[in-house]
């Protein structure tokens, strides 16, 4: 365990003194426009492994890698055409590709847990944006919490969970999107949703001009084909139920649209909304130390991601 964790303005000098800790193999929580990240030197290996052990996260679980524009995560990954247009159409942004890994990659392999692909975003955020030009080289970073626990989308949410764990968390308010982001790999020649998030997987689909396939069941769960796959993910302390329209005994109801509850998602049922106040909701539910149920929301556009999460918090653990 590291003795202090240095919370930092994304001001120049904060984020050379975080870009130096990187380069010491050392841990920083960095915000993205999506979640805050628990970032590492992705060609470190002991860096690497600092990540899984401060976040107690499963070694088979493999990690996504941020790199600063296209060109970079072109020296790690092998981008076909859809990859390379999707990319163009969507980085900076709430976008991870998986991608065939480049055998001169330099990454280490506990980032792709042992895969022959590795999973890559380009992050919209500016202060993401400006420590990985400071630190000039690419970051492994998955959410900055427990593992399987809720995501962090303020500092204060990292440092509740992390705190002493890492060398620095850079403080940037809250995060704009508020849900991981949208995952795309290949199966089959065919593009396939992995995970909902960010970016709707309708605007994906109509960008490749194809429809998206959903990824085939894992034969194996403990060899998931990207990150954020895990069964049971997300989750808070309390158990959740869903689709909820009233609380039951001494439950915590979080509302959305025509169903009020003590906090709500989005009283006016914008999905966008929702997803920005998704986990910090749950954050805030948990701490009450009571049962959580939440509204039914909509399964389209946003809401796609915002029902993958909540059904991973409520699955059994």
């Amino acid at each position: 365990m590291q003795a202090e964790t240095r919370l930092l303005a994304p001001e120049p000098e904060e984020l050379a003194y975080a870009a130096m800790m990187l380069a010491q193999g050392r841990l920083v929580a960095m915000p993205t426009e999506t979640v805050y990240g628990l970032a590492a030197d992705a060609r470190n290996p002991l860096a690497v492994a600092a990540i899984y052990a401060a976040k107690g996260r499963p070694s088979f679980n493999p990690l996504i890698v941020h790199a600063p524009d296209l060109a970079t995560a072109e020296t790690i990954g092998i981008f076909g055409d859809p990859a390379r247009r999707l990319a163009e159409a969507f980085w900076p942004g709430a976008l991870t590709l998986v991608v065939p890994l480049r055998a001169d990659s330099g990454i280490a392999s506990l980032v792709t847990a042992g895969l022959d692909t590795v999973a890559i975003r380009v992050p919209a955020h500016q202060a993401a944006q400006d420590l990985l030009h400071a630190f000039g080289g690419v970051v492994a970073a998955p959410s900055a919490n427990r593992s399987g626990r809720i995501s962090p989308t303020t500092a204060a949410h990292v440092m509740a969970g992390l705190d002493g764990k890492l060398a620095a968390v850079i403080d940037a308010g809250p995060c704009p999107v508020g849900v991981e982001s949208t995952i795309i790999g290949w199966q089959g020649g065919l593009p396939a949703l992995l995970r909902p998030g960010g970016i709707p997987a309708e605007a994906i689909a109509e960008a490749l001009g194809q429809r998206l396939t959903m990824p085939a069941a894992n034969a194996d769960p403990e060899k998931p084909a990207a990150p954020g796959m895990l069964t049971s993910h997300y989750a808070p302390g309390a158990p959740v139920r869903l689709n909820a329209r009233a609380a039951g005994p001494d439950e915590f109801l979080i509302g959305f649209g025509p169903v009020s509850g003590e906090i709500t998602l989005s009283p006016s049922g914008d999905l966008v909304e929702a997803a920005a106040n998704l986990f910090d909701a749950l954050h805030r539910a948990d701490a009450t130390g009571r049962p959580i149920a939440v509204a039914p929301v909509p399964d389209h556009g946003m809401g796609r991601a915002i029902n993958d999460r909540l059904r991973r918090a409520a699955a059994p653990r």
